[in-house]
């Protein structure tokens, strides 16, 4: 079997810069045990899929070797910078975009100096691959993708990895509510945004637990209690590349500035 784990990271870098304060180290905990999972799964590949980064005209794919360098968050800043240590598999991602592009989605290579990565990336990548061992395939957030055409992405991903004899971990980088306080607070006591948004985190999560089934049916609940993180295309990218999955620990979850954010991991 092609895929031999798979994750739903956060994409906010809070609980990555400042894992000191309370609400958001507790995020990071469940990040450092998933980080765990992933290393006993022994995977020669990461497929990562993040919010974070945006594509409007064609599916874009990370084909540079190896990049580094200061990322500087547009939002988060003043927390602290992001250490950029990201290394693709070029072949592998060459693969994904022929394969994608044979069956209608324009897709295409990305490979620049200093080419800025996105956040979400970045953090799941510091979190579960910190000395960057791990290459990855990394595709972007098509804005005019829907959750089943992202689903076919990961599927395509999947497939490829298995063409290829390679072990691969699934990382869906997204959050889960997206509404944020506009105004400043203490982060000591960071929270869900509102009582309706942490009662539709908790029910999403739960479903997870259940299996991909129970997922599925627990979307179009979700989507309409709250806003989520870019319609939750990112657990399409889960959904695609896996087949589905059996059920799921939740290792974290908790506010981060206000939105909300989980560390999962999938059962297969």
């Amino acid at each position: 079997m092609a895929i031999v784990s798979a994750f739903l990271m956060p994409g906010n870098p809070l609980p990555f810069l400042q894992r000191g304060n309370p609400p958001w180290g507790a995020i990071a905990a469940g990040a450092d045990r998933a980080a765990a999972a992933l290393a006993a799964s022994k995977p020669d590949v990461l497929l990562i899929y993040s919010t974070q980064w945006i594509a409007v005209l064609d599916e874009l794919w990370q084909t540079r070797p190896h990049s580094t360098g200061l990322h500087v968050d547009e939002n988060w800043y003043e927390y602290g910078d992001l250490t950029m240590n990201v290394r693709a598999d070029v072949d592998l991602a060459k693969a994904c975009i022929a394969a994608a592009s044979a069956a209608g989605i324009r897709s295409k290579a990305v490979d620049y100096d200093q080419f800025p990565i996105d956040s979400g990336t970045i953090v799941a990548n510091g979190f579960l691959n910190p000395d960057a061992s791990i290459p990855a395939v990394i595709a972007a957030n098509n804005l005019y993708h829907d959750f089943a055409g992202t689903e076919h992405l990961g599927r395509i991903a999947a497939e490829q990895a298995a063409l290829q004899g390679k072990r691969a971990a699934v990382i869906a980088v997204g959050g889960l509510s997206a509404s944020y306080f506009d105004h400043d607070i203490n982060i000591a006591e960071d929270r869900i945004f509102d009582d309706a948004a942490d009662s539709a985190n908790r029910a999403l999560l739960d479903a997870m637990t259940q299996g991909s089934d129970a997922l599925q049916a627990a979307l179009p609940d979700f989507n309409c209690a709250t806003k989520g993180d870019m319609g939750m295309k990112h657990l399409g990218w889960v959904l695609g590349a896996t087949g589905g999955f059996t059920g799921a620990t939740v290792h974290s979850y908790g506010p981060t500035y206000g939105a909300g954010a989980a560390v999962v991991e999938f059962h297969l």
